[in-house]
């Protein structure tokens, strides 16, 4: 609207001037005709005048006034010019004025070409006046004119009266336009509603409901057709998001009823590995070492069900034990049992004077704090520094206040490409499927998932030498 009513401001601008221009050029025209008409009479009596005053000793103008003033418009310029000089001017209706020489100069110039010219004399109590010389027989350069202050006064009050008329135009312009515009709009501004609304939901995970597309899908209009393929739009992402779900929905199935049909068989076999064990006296060298090492994948296999059974029991949204956690002591315990795990690295304690209670199931949380710590020892050098840190949050900006606990190291760090999916499942730092450089995938996942359920949130900071995971619990 604001570029419409520019437009239409320049366009009432540029009638405006062409309206003037042409007014003034008409009256213009009608006065180059009023002095055609007169061709000089008034000029040439004048004249005549000078001759009579010359012979007789006295003017024959019976009306007391200078040159023939009959006929003649009020205002009208006379003046006689002989040898190139201009003489005294008289005006019809006035007393006869003393033009300056910078003035009789510009009339003595004044082309005897039948022609209108306009000149403009200062002097006299003269302004803009428009004339024409004409030559008679004595040689003399006979110039009348008339005032245009009619023509300027006449062309003021249309242009007065045009930005009158213009600025009601552009003001009811403007407020119509505005008006229907709105009207015009409203399809789009549902449009917009919508899109707003489906950016507000949370399109990552779970099962999305998309709100109704918009009712306006009329093909012979812009907007109409905006709409028609915002609703196609919905359509292919609620199928898109639907058919996730129900992906989503048969993994978690399948991964909990696979992890509960494995329990069983896996406990079977450690069972009968333990009985084998018993009499290590009567097994060779080479069984023990096989039934070792059965042992031993039984029971990281019995790890890797029991997690996937977690993170199950997590999407279903179980809900977790909840009582008052030392999460002091808690973060003392994990450390003990990983620098027993890893002898190699250097374990620090950051811990406030005073215990910090949340509250939430400190199975669980522990598991969080060790599933940080077996991360750094399984992923940075022997010689490393993690350090574990644990601080009542003050909240900047204000907000709820919580817990910070932090697991920081000094290794290599973790690649920048690999950072925003870090905390999904099965994701590894080596893409390998080599069992000796890493777990399964599910540390952190399990992390991730935990920590919401307790209304959370964890993240990562890696840099080469810092790696920092840093995750946020309320204390209430």
């Amino acid at each position: 609207m604001v570029g419409t009513l520019v437009l239409l401001v320049l366009a009432c601008a540029a009638a405006g001037a062409a309206s003037s221009l042409l007014l003034e050029r008409f009256m213009v025209e009608r006065l180059d005709q009023q002095l055609y008409m007169t061709a000089g009479r008034f000029a040439e009596s004048l004249a005549h005048e000078e001759r009579e005053e010359h012979e007789h000793g006295d003017p024959r103008n019976p009306h007391g006034e200078r040159g023939d003033s009959r006929g003649q418009a009020p205002g009208t310029l006379g003046v006689l010019v002989r040898d190139g000089e201009a003489g005294e001017p008289a005006v019809v209706g006035r007393d006869d004025p003393v033009l300056s020489a910078k003035d009789r100069r510009t009339l003595a110039a004044v082309p005897a070409d039948g022609l209108g010219h306009t000149v403009d004399l200062s002097s006299g109590g003269l302004d803009d006046y428009r004339v024409m010389a004409v030559g008679n027989d004595d040689g003399e350069l006979l110039v009348t004119g008339l005032p245009l202050d009619d023509v300027r006064a006449t062309v003021q009050r249309l242009q007065m009266a045009e930005i009158g008329v213009f600025a009601v135009v552009v003001l009811v312009t403007g407020i119509a336009g505005a008006v229907w515009v709105r009207l015009s709009l409203r399809p789009l501004e549902r449009v917009a509603a919508t899109a707003r609304r489906v950016a507000r939901l949370p399109l990552a995970d779970g099962e999305v409901a998309l709100p109704d597309g918009v009712p306006d899908e009329d093909p012979r209009t812009e907007i109409g057709q905006v709409g028609e393929a915002f609703n196609r739009m919905l359509g292919h992402v609620g199928r898109a998001l639907a058919h996730r779900h129900a992906s989503e929905q048969r993994m978690r199935t399948f991964a909990g009823d696979a992890s509960h049909e494995l329990r069983t068989p896996l406990a079977t076999v450690r069972a009968h590995v333990q009985l084998a064990r018993r009499d290590e006296a009567a097994v060779p060298g080479g069984v023990r070492h096989a039934l070792e090492r059965i042992d031993a994948e039984s029971a990281r296999m019995g790890t890797l069900v029991d997690d996937l059974l977690l993170l199950t029991r997590l999407d279903a949204g179980r809900p977790l034990a909840r009582e008052e956690v030392d999460l002091t002591r808690l973060a003392i315990d994990a450390t003990g049992d990983a620098r027993a795990y890893g002898p190699d690295h250097r374990w620090r304690l950051d811990l406030p004077e005073e215990p910090v209670i949340v509250p939430g199931d400190p199975d669980r949380l522990h598991q969080v704090v060790a599933n940080l710590l077996g991360n750094a020892r399984a992923h940075t050098p022997p010689g490393t520094t993690v350090t574990v840190a644990l601080r009542s949050r003050i909240p900047d900006p204000p907000g709820p206040d919580g817990v910070e606990l932090t697991v920081t190291d000094d290794g290599p760090g973790i690649p920048e490409d690999l950072q925003g999916e870090i905390f999904e499942r099965f994701v590894r730092a080596d893409k390998a499927r080599a069992r000796a450089s890493g777990g399964s995938g599910l540390g952190l996942a399990i992390v991730k998932a935990v920590v919401a359920a307790h209304g959370g949130t964890v993240d990562v900071e890696s840099r080469p030498g810092r790696t920092a995971f840093r995750v946020m619990l309320p204390d209430a």
